[in-house]
């Protein structure tokens, strides 16, 4: 997705002597009848692991002829991963794929040095209306690999390593966690899963990477003591098992991964430059990329002759 929100989602510090080191609940804010809940970037923290942006969408319902239109815009320096609770997008971008994603699939992105896409509702499903509910991420990519070659991967839903945890259900995104591995390959350490908890059911994070957190896109979700609500993310201290429990029936997405990696001299709490869609950590990067959008030097969308401007 491409929008600007108007301020920082709100943070609370927990104490030192708990598994919780923060608490981020995000500001709503409405993109055509469509609720967005951001919650990285933060004020407090900007990233979790190689995680620099998390954005909620919905749960909506369009009516027949509503749906959603992010015209092309460009990324670099990223991967972006697309996730579906509910509805159907469909991705175009300027490598040529043309690809719907639905429930459980994934749509990975990687935009290295350079990619243009559009994300919209397909044609079919907008005359019909319906739902639309999920989660998007960008995870920065190490230094190196800033530039790497753009690609896209689309992986269906039953290529994703899939278990039961004391009556959780969990299904392994990207990276590795709890001695499985998902096939989504990433440049550096990373989980990203896709947690189900009934009522009363328990699962329990492991410490097998050093930053983690959980948002719970559904539902109430008990962890130290504390109940959490749908739309808020709560960021862990490093080392010790997080224990989750459903309040209610619950949609919880575990994140992280290791830290990014940062240049001599950066500031702790900005591991990596960001501008709309670009993310670097060079700002001279940033500002190339700000002028290669401004006077078209970055590759179309085929069949696509709309775009977002450059925000001011």
């Amino acid at each position: 997705m491409s929008w600007q929100p108007a301020d920082e989602p709100q943070c609370k510090d927990a104490p030192d002597d708990g598994v919780i080191a923060l608490v981020v609940t995000p500001k709503e804010h409405d993109i055509g009848g469509l609720i967005v809940r951001r919650s990285l970037p933060s004020s407090q923290r900007r990233s979790v692991g190689p995680f620099v942006f998390l954005d909620q969408m919905g749960p909506a319902v369009f009516k027949p002829g509503q749906g959603i239109d992010v015209r092309p815009h460009p990324h670099i320096g990223l991967a972006t991963i697309t996730y579906l609770y509910d509805g159907v997008i469909g991705h175009k971008d300027s490598l040529g794929f043309d690809q719907d994603i639905r429930p459980g699939e994934i749509n990975w992105m990687t935009a290295g040095r350079g990619i243009v896409h559009s994300e919209r509702t397909p044609g079919d499903v907008r005359a019909a209306g319906g739902p639309l509910f999920g989660l998007q991420a960008w995870v920065a990519l190490p230094i190196a690999d800033e530039e790497t070659a753009p690609s896209f991967v689309h992986y269906p839903a039953d290529a994703l390593p899939r278990w039961q945890d004391d009556g959780a259900e969990v299904a392994l995104i990207a990276g590795t966690m709890a001695g499985r591995t998902s096939p989504v390959e990433f440049f550096s350490p990373i989980f990203y899963a896709d947690l189900r908890l009934a009522a009363g059911s328990t699962f329990t994070l492991p410490p097998d990477h050093a930053e983690r957190a959980a948002h719970v896109a559904e539902g109430q979700v008990v962890i130290d003591g504390q109940t959490f609500q749908a739309g808020q993310t709560v960021i862990f201290h490093e080392g010790p098992d997080v224990v989750m429990t459903g309040h209610t029936a619950a949609k919880v997405m575990v994140l992280g991964g290791a830290p990014l990696d940062t240049v001599p001299g950066a500031r702790p709490n900005q591991p990596r430059f960001m501008f709309w869609n670009f993310v670097s950590h060079s700002s001279d990067r940033i500002e190339q990329a700000k002028d290669d959008w401004k006077n078209g030097r970055f590759a179309k969308v085929p069949g696509e002759t709309e775009f977002i401007p450059l925000p001011e």
